[in-house]
């Protein structure tokens, strides 16, 4: 049986507080990977959680795993990387 994709998720981050870390990929606060200006976070799942399904978190944006990697390399996500 071929797995899900997964879909990634950018959330603003005052609805932090409502996210149930048990239905995403995520741990904790501590492991999710937020914007430089820490204004907006994403997470990733395989099932839609409740909390987008019911309406309490409304995503930003909904990325597949390619589109986040390349969200991720930006400067709003990344430092640069001085060489």
């Amino acid at each position: 049986m071929k797995k899900q994709a997964e879909t990634y998720a950018i959330i603003n981050i005052a609805d932090l507080s409502n996210i149930d870390f048990s239905q995403v990929g995520e741990n904790n606060e501590n492991t999710i990977r937020k914007s430089i200006d820490e204004s907006q976070f994403v997470i990733k799942w395989n099932t839609t959680p409740t909390f987008i399904t019911d309406g309490t978190v409304t995503p930003l944006q909904t990325l597949n795993h390619s589109e986040a990697l390349t969200l991720m390399a930006t400067e709003a996500w990344s430092e640069p990387i001085e060489i």
